[in-house]
């Protein structure tokens, strides 16, 4: 059975992505299935319509809806679009699920099966497939980039005729992928880095990147590697401990994150007045919220001489890269659906198996109804 995969051209103001690019394109039309790509959908991630050989370009989103028995995204499609998708299709991508759920609860009572790639379990065997970790990268990456263009330092040490300048002091906050990224991205330009993760755990890695680990006596680390939510006087002892080297920081990275939930709070407007001007802080929760106090979305704002950004959609201002590597993300969860009852891969059968560890963690609607038991317990509570 050849599989109709249709690749959407994204909707959503400033998003450049795309969910598959051509290399990865090839690959499925290589093995027997027919690759619909709507018209323009990878020109803003490098990828001219030129670029899709063996694939077939459609201009109407809708007929591309309408006719694909898989349908990939980077964000959930206007629900216009969902509407058009035929029962027993798949939609594969970013979904959003805790926005508007509503509207896929409208689209799963269709018939619409539906993979949240927010939901891919962080297990081993899945980390080929983790986009929020591959986005993550990029995001860190861009975020020091933009630290060190708002700010009005040179972040490297620089021994000149016309003196020394001291390398730029950065201060990264939480050490998950895309701290991590940050970390490294800032010591390459030659700054100095701390870091602080409410994981002492994440010491060693912090650590082996060359930058100075913040101990503020709270560890909130669970059972898994994941962390808990802090006390109020946890938090007191955490900011208590933050602000000195705030302080004395050039930039801070922030990049404290729930899936789902609000970003916590974690540097207070008393800190940022408390910053020597000049300093920035670019703020990577800003999406949901943000760890700072007065971050605001999509914006960069002045207060008290500290710049603060707050960038929105941060993967897809790398949109070449952070495509291929969603991309990546995407090919290699298709590869658990469409292989048949036998084993292979050949053309096989859409093969959706809620047994699997990977697609029970992934599956958010299955045969006309919600199924991941984090949304199924919400609504029965």
């Amino acid at each position: 059975m050849t599989l109709k995969i249709g690749i959407i051209r994204e909707s959503r103001p400033g998003e450049q992505r795309v969910a598959l690019d051509p290399d990865t394109a090839k690959k499925l039309v290589a093995r027997g299935h027919e690759v619909l790509v709507q018209t323009g959908a990878g020109v803003r991630a490098g990828h001219p319509d030129e670029a899709w050989a063996g694939c077939r370009m459609v201009d109407d989103s809708a007929a591309l809806a309408a006719e694909s028995t898989v349908l990939l995204c980077v964000r959930r499609p206007e629900k216009t679009i969902l509407e058009q998708m035929a029962a027993g299709s798949l939609l594969v991508g970013l979904l959003s699920p805790w926005k508007d759920f509503e509207a896929l609860e409208q689209v799963a009572s269709a018939g619409v099966d539906m993979i949240s790639m927010e939901l891919v379990p962080r297990i081993t065997r899945a980390q080929s497939m983790d986009v929020l970790s591959s986005q993550a990268t990029i995001a860190g990456y861009k975020a020091v980039i933009i630290a060190a263009d708002l700010s009005p330092r040179l972040f490297p040490m620089l021994t000149t005729a016309a003196g020394t300048l001291r390398p730029a002091s950065v201060v990264v906050i939480g050490a998950g992928v895309a701290g991590l990224q940050a970390i490294a991205t800032a010591r390459r330009l030659g700054a100095r880095v701390k870091a602080y993760d409410i994981r002492a755990a994440a010491r060693e890695q912090v650590e082996s990147l060359g930058a100075q680990m913040i101990d503020t006596g709270v560890d909130a680390e669970t059972a898994g590697g994941y962390a808990r939510e802090l006390t109020d006087d946890e938090r007191r002892q955490q900011a208590d401990a933050l602000a000195s080297h705030l302080k004395s920081a050039d930039a801070v990275i922030s990049t404290a994150a729930i899936p789902g939930r609000a970003a916590p709070r974690i540097v207070t407007a008393e800190m940022v007045e408390n910053m020597n001007a000049g300093s920035v802080i670019v703020d990577l929760a800003a999406e949901t919220g943000g760890n700072c106090a007065l971050t605001r979305p999509g914006e960069t704002v002045v207060h008290n001489g500290v710049t603060i950004a707050g960038p929105t959609d941060l993967a897809s201002r790398a949109a070449l890269h952070a495509s291929q590597m969603y991309a990546r993300n995407i090919h290699n969860l298709l590869q658990l659906l469409i292989h048949d009852e036998a084993g292979h891969d050949e053309g096989g059968p859409l093969n959706i198996n809620p047994d699997d560890d990977v697609i029970a963690g992934c599956l958010l609607a299955r045969q006309g109804r919600i199924v991941h038991p984090a949304f199924t317990a919400d609504k029965s509570a």
